[in-house]
C-alpha cells in the first residue's frame, strides 16, 4: 500500500513509485449477492486510499435537526427516480432557506474519525467520500426534467439553492477539516451522458462552475485534494473543471470519451482515476482483453511525474467473471511495476 505522501505525489506529479489503485474493487449491483465469500479472495489486492464518510444532510426529518426542512410530498405514487421531487413547488423555498441543516449536531463525524486517526497514525491517505454535490442533489429537489426547465424559467430560485447547498457543504468540509484531517475530498456529479453533457456548457458555466470554483477553492486552499466522480461524456468542459480547481477526475469514461483526445489536450494538468471499462471490457471480455485494457490505461494516461490512478468505471456488477476481476487486479498491480 502507498503512503500518503506517495499518493499525493501521483495526484501532484511529484514522481510516484507506481499509480495509486482506489474503487478498484467497486462491488456493484448483485456482484455480492452472486458471489458471496469468494469475493474474498481479492482482499490481498490492497487499495492505496482509506475511503471515510461524509455526512449528507437527510431529505427526511431527523431529531439532530442535520436535514433539509422539505414540505411532505407524497412519494408514494410509481415514478423514474429523475421525475420524483422533494420540493415541487418553488413557494415552499424561502421556508427551506430559513433553516438550513444543522451541520453542528453532534456525531456527525465520529465514525469517519476513528477511522482516520487510525490511517494517519498508519500514514495513510484518508478520502473523505459522499456521493451528490451540485447538479445531482439539486435534481433530487426538483425532479431532473423539471430542474433542466428551471435553469431557463427560475433561475434565481436555482442559484438560491445552489447557494444554500454550498453554505452547508462547506460548513460540513469545514467541521471534517477539524474533527477528521483529510488528505482528500471526493464527491460525484454525473454530469454527462453517454454521447454529450446532460446541459449546455453555457448551462453549466452559469449554474454549476461558480459554486464548484468557489467550494473547491476553499478545500485546495486548506491544502486538500478534491476527487471527483462524473459519469458520461463530459469532454467540453474538463478545461472548467481545472479551472475550478479540480485534482483528480474520474473515470473518463470509456465509448464516451476520446482518451488518446482527453491525455493529449489535459496530461500534466490533472490526475487521472481512471476507470476500468464495466459496462463491456471487464464483463464481456476476456482475462486477456482485461489485461490489455489496463495497459492501454496506463501507456495513454500515466507520465514519468504522476497523473494517473487506477479504478473501476463504476460498481462491478452481478454477471463479471471473477477471472476478469482477477485479471485487473492484478494487472493493476504488475504492469510495469
Amino acid at each position: 500500500m502507498l503512503t500518503r505522501e506517495e499518493v499525493r505525489a501521483a495526484i501532484r506529479f511529484g514522481t510516484p513509485p507506481r499509480p495509486p489503485r482506489a474503487f478498484t474493487k467497486w462491488w456493484g449491483e448483485g456482484l455480492g449477492e452472486q458471489y458471496g465469500s469468494r469475493l474474498s479472495r481479492f482482499d490481498r489486492y490492497e487499495e492505496d486510499v482509506v475511503v471515510v464518510p461524509f455526512p449528507c444532510p437527510s431529505f427526511a426529518k431527523r431529531d439532530d435537526g442535520f436535514y433539509w426542512r422539505l414540505p411532505q410530498v407524497d412519494r408514494s405514487r410509481k415514478a423514474g427516480l429523475d421525475a420524483q421531487s422533494y420540493l415541487p413547488d418553488w413557494e415552499d423555498l424561502p421556508a427551506l432557506l430559513e433553516e438550513l441543516p444543522d451541520t453542528d449536531a453532534p456525531g456527525l463525524f465520529d465514525d469517519a474519525a476513528r477511522v482516520a486517526e487510525q490511517a494517519h497514525r498508519e500514514g495513510k491517505y484518508v478520502l473523505i467520500h459522499h456521493w451528490s454535490l451540485m447538479y445531482e442533489r439539486i435534481w433530487n429537489f426538483r425532479g431532473m426534467e423539471t430542474l433542466m426547465m428551471d435553469y431557463f424559467d427560475y433561475p434565481d430560485e436555482v442559484h438560491a439553492l445552489h447557494r444554500a447547498n454550498a453554505e452547508v457543504e462547506m460548513k460540513l468540509f469545514e467541521r471534517a477539516l477539524r474533527e477528521v484531517g483529510p488528505d482528500g475530498y471526493m464527491i460525484s456529479d454525473d454530469l454527462g451522458t453517454q454521447k454529450s453533457l446532460m446541459m449546455s456548457p453555457p448551462t453549466f458555466r452559469e449554474f454549476i462552475k461558480p459554486y464548484y470554483r468557489e467550494m473547491w477553492g476553499r478545500i485546495r486552499e486548506a491544502d486538500v485534494d478534491v476527487w471527483l466522480h462524473t459519469c458520461g461524456n463530459i469532454s467540453e468542459i474538463v478545461g472548467d473543471l481545472i479551472e475550478c480547481g479540480l485534482s483528480v477526475l474520474h473515470p473518463i469514461q470509456k465509448h464516451t470519451m476520446d482518451w488518446n483526445e482527453i491525455a493529449a489536450a489535459w496530461k500534466g494538468k490533472i490526475a487521472f482515476w481512471v476507470g476500468m471499462d464495466v459496462q463491456d471490457t471487464l464483463i464481456n471480455g476476456t482475462p486477456e482483453d482485461v489485461r490489455r485494457e489496463v495497459r492501454l490505461m496506463r501507456d495513454t494516461f500515466d507520465s514519468p511525474a504522476g497523473g494517473f490512478l487506477y479504478a473501476a468505471g463504476n460498481g462491478i456488477v452481478r454477471g463479471t467473471p471473477l477471472e476478469n476481476i482477477e485479471a485487473f487486479l492484478n494487472e493493476c498491480l504488475v504492469y510495469r511495476n
